[in-house]
């Protein structure tokens, strides 16, 4: 056994670029931290600059063009390389931050979040590309555990910093705080990360580009209007769902036929990277739902402030983070590919059926306790759907798979509130039409006057249908994201457990992703 284990030592695995790791990290912890600071700031800097009625397009305007230009970055990475890209990423995103922070208008602020939000499209994008090619597979459940733990504390602490500059600062700090941290990443980045690419001189997808970006365009907008500015069965609302089926089907028919489309479907010949896609997408629509609209629950029905509702929903956060380490750990052992995201699906679902549990009079405390379990489930999800999009590309197209999930989450977070929030609209109209009578509920619903502020001045038999109402909405709202998490655990059924680990299998990713890591760290041309 001894002279055996003398001749065939343990493989050594290289080293880690620490410097260059902490660096893709603080894209990935700008590119979240970015929205949870502003989101805070909002209602400030719009009374500074006027424009209520193009509130909403300061948020919009940043998700479209991020949502968009996630996938394109992806490509660009794959062809031209990926440590430049990112780097290009990072340095439009502070630009686009730095002409937030002097804009004037609204007008110029929608502008210029557009701008940031290009770039924002390829931080998370960039960096979890060049993890794939340096980073053997092996290692990669650990690196993706550091992502999990930063994408909470930039969920929870985002909002406080947010509050915190806008309170005792300026809101211009919001979009200026960016700058240092952007800087001290490219400078780790540039230093500490060594990549080989070969250029590859093709043409562009420009035409698949801008379908893709149509599609998402109209899918964002019918996703920000329906059931808010415009009726769902509204000439508006119809035409922009036809738009996004159009676009998105030519789309799909030119990538069949561009030499280097920006999603390739060979990608999609493997059973395990389509299912990812599919859970990404239900895990995106439950995770955002979630976080936009129980907020709305513990300021109308508990009385708690929005920097206090925030930290009311911090046990979800702490159960997602948790779960990502661990999740991340186990993944690198092998051998539970299929078990995770069947016992992700089983625990997301439990954990949305608990939130059927408050009602008017159920404790705050309890409320808070009771978001736990849907963020372990939603926490295991998000590190194996991630982990399986990777482990399933070829090196080549690392970024194209990475920025097709992350676009795949997005669009499920967009449509999932969309779609979930006219459920919670209707629920909430019936019971105050039934309360109230219906004058007085398109006063409080369609007036725009329903705001926490408002229920200090009503009567007490107001406030309690009002309180009735948001919770109502809020058991909809539940009641769908249980439906999703259902779907999300069935379709983990058809994952496939992978074969046994063999570095002469045909066909496994492990024997080239780590040579293509290997050859990084080996090689001293710069990307």
């Amino acid at each position: 056994m001894n002279d055996r284990t003398a001749d065939n030592p343990a493989p050594v695995r290289p080293a880690l670029p620490r410097l260059g790791v902490f660096g893709l990290m603080l894209g990935i912890f700008l590119a979240t931290l970015d929205g949870q600071i502003v989101s805070t700031a909002l209602p400030t800097i719009v009374g500074d600059l006027g424009g209520l009625d193009n509130f909403s397009w300061s948020v919009t305007a940043y998700l479209l063009t991020m949502a968009a230009a996630t996938p394109v970055w992806g490509k660009l990475g794959d062809l031209y390389g990926r440590k430049g890209a990112y780097m290009s990423a990072v340095v439009v995103f502070l630009v686009g931050s730095m002409l937030c922070g002097l804009a004037q208008g609204m007008g110029q602020l929608i502008a210029f979040r557009a701008v940031q939000g290009l770039g924002a499209g390829g931080l998370m994008v960039g960096a979890l590309s060049v993890i794939g090619v340096l980073v053997p597979q092996q290692e990669r459940g650990r690196i993706q555990s550091m992502v999990g733990v930063m994408l909470p504390v930039a969920f929870v602490g985002g909002p406080l910093l947010g509050g915190f500059i806008t309170d005792y600062m300026d809101w211009r700090w919001t979009f200026y705080v960016n700058v240092p941290v952007g800087v001290v990443a490219l400078l780790a980045v540039s230093q500490g990360v060594v990549l080989h690419t070969e250029r590859v001189k093709v043409r562009v997808d420009y035409l698949g580009a801008a379908l893709l970006t149509t599609g998402i365009l109209a899918l964002t907008l019918l996703a920000s209007w329906a059931g808010t500015s415009y009726a769902w069965a509204s000439p508006q609302i119809a035409g922009l769902g036809a738009a996004a089926a159009v676009s998105l089907a030519w789309y799909a028919r030119v990538e069949l036929r561009a030499a280097q489309p920006i999603t390739p479907p060979s990608l999609f010949r493997s059973r395990e990277f389509a299912l990812a896609q599919v859970l990404s997408f239900l895990v995106g629509a439950v995770l955002v739902s979630v976080i936009n609209y129980l907020p709305q629950y513990l300021q109308f029905v508990q009385g708690a402030s929005s920097t206090v509702s925030g930290m009311l929903i911090l046990p979800l956060m702490l159960g997602s983070l948790t779960a990502q380490l661990t999740t991340g750990r186990m993944v690198d052992r092998g051998g539970l590919e299929r078990v995770l995201p069947l016992t992700g699906g089983a625990v997301m679902t439990g954990g949305a059926l608990l939130l059927l549990l408050p009602g008017t009079d159920t404790p705050v405390a309890v409320v808070s306790a009771l978001t736990l379990t849907i963020g372990v489930g939603v926490g295991i999800l998000m590190q194996t759907t991630l982990l399986t999009t990777m482990n399933n590309a070829a090196p080549r197209d690392m970024g194209a798979a990475t920025g097709t999930v992350t676009l795949v989450r997005t669009l499920g977070g967009s449509l999932g509130v969309a779609v979930l929030g006219a459920v919670q609209s209707n629920r909430m109209g019936d019971v105050l039409a039934e309360r109230l009578g219906s004058e007085a509920e398109d006063g409080l619903t369609a007036g725009g006057e329903l705001t926490p502020a408002l229920l200090k001045d009503m009567s007490a038999g107001a406030r309690d249908a009002v309180e009735e109402a948001v919770s109502s909405g809020l058991h909809g709202v539940v009641v769908g994201a249980a439906v999703l998490s259902a779907i999300a655990f069935a379709t983990a059924w058809f994952i496939r457990a992978a074969p046994a680990a063999d570095a002469t299998a045909p066909g496994t990713t492990d024997p080239p992703d780590a040579d293509a890591a290997q050859a990084a760290l080996r090689t001293p041309t710069a990307d």
